[in-house]
């Protein structure tokens, strides 16, 4: 048997296998007034697809747990019981595969109201389905408008809808929760002194920008059963510090491994170790430009991790579990590419497959 496909026990939680579909937007959701933030038939297609494809845990891309948190008007959204029904039917297709469900609560911040990728991603006004973001402080991403600075008022409506929309997520039959903390949305804004200039409690010294980070973590794990795990991605670094020609202060792997330890303490059974986003910055080339970090959490915190970034063969994800740098691995664009990716993975080990019957000749 190999480590990658081995189970892994989350509080009461077992997970088939280590192989897991990462969140990826996919800007695929109902934009009209009305039903906004819906998933579709696409999003019952494309999961339910990666599922039977053997996955262990298939995690619904980011939802904006707000109108203004999504990324795009194309992004799911659970901010409202009506949406419950719609999500009920992508978890339940999840689990009927084979598969774990997990659902990514996000709010994007002041990368939010942007057009799709493939039609230029430009910021989107009022009159294009858009809306004015908001952020820790009134920094612009670059490309993009200047954020609305959050109110406390603000600070604690977004904590409630993390609350709200992880209620929500449980009563449609996702079994794990993540918090995105990463790639320069909401609340990696705060975490970062990139983006966070605040003068109150919420900025200043690491333990005011995590105060955000934290809050959130207790209102979802304040909802979710004591026997089911919260996850978070986080980003390790911003890349700022990597690059010695430039002098700003940012967010570090030091200030990530902190953050990971306090995250544990409140509830947090698992940390998604991404990177970058929160600045248009150089990013190695290197295929462990991000695991490594992953690594480095594995052994400096007690806090399970996964490795994401630049996975493409069974044999990599696997070395990444049996030499100990992580505990799981998420795999994306090669999981687009192969819907059965991890079927495939698994006949390269030499261990059995997860399939259907109807796919067990194809296999």
């Amino acid at each position: 048997m190999t480590t990658l496909f081995t189970p892994l026990q989350l509080r009461g939680l077992e997970i088939p296998n280590r192989a897991w579909m990462s969140p990826m937007c996919t800007y695929s959701a109902a934009a009209e007034p009305g039903s906004a933030g819906r998933p579709t038939d696409f999003h019952l297609a494309h999961y339910s697809a990666r599922a039977a494809g053997g996955a262990g845990m298939v995690i619904l891309e980011a939802t904006g747990v707000a109108p203004e948190g999504r990324i795009s008007p194309f992004d799911l959204g659970l901010w409202e019981d009506a949406q419950i029904p719609d999500f009920a039917r992508i978890a339940a297709a999840i689990r009927a595969q084979g598969a774990v469900a997990g659902i990514q609560l996000a709010h994007a911040g002041r990368k939010a109201s942007t057009g799709r990728p493939w039609e230029g991603g430009a910021w989107l006004g009022t009159d294009e389905l858009g809306w004015m973001p908001y952020g820790a402080s009134p920094v612009a991403f670059p490309g993009g408008p200047v954020p609305h600075e959050m109110s406390r008022e603000d600070i604690a409506a977004v904590v409630r809808s993390f609350g709200d929309a992880a209620r929500r997520a449980l009563e449609a039959g996702f079994q794990v929760a993540e918090i995105h903390a990463a790639h320069g949305y909401l609340l990696h804004s705060f975490l970062s002194p990139l983006t966070n200039r605040r003068t109150d409690e919420y900025g200043g010294d690491l333990a005011g920008r995590a105060r955000l980070v934290l809050e959130v973590v207790d209102a979802v794990r304040g909802v979710w059963p004591q026997d089911l795990p919260v996850m978070m991605r986080i980003s390790t670094t911003d890349w700022i510090e990597e690059n010695p020609e430039d002098a700003r202060e940012s967010w570090t792997y030091e200030q990530s491994a902190q953050l990971v330890a306090w995250a544990g303490e409140h509830g947090v059974d698992l940390v998604d170790a991404s990177s970058g986003g929160n600045d248009v910055v150089p990013i190695p080339h290197d295929v462990d430009y991000q695991t490594r970090y992953a690594a480095m959490l594995h052994r400096d915190t007690t806090v399970a991790v996964a490795a994401v970034g630049r996975v493409k063969h069974a044999e990599q994800a696997e070395e990444l579990l049996s030499s100990g740098q992580a505990d799981a691995v998420f795999v994306g664009r090669e999981m687009l590419r192969d819907p059965s990716w991890a079927n495939h993975a698994a006949r390269e080990l030499g261990t059995t497959p997860r399939f259907i019957e109807q796919y067990a000749y194809a296999l």
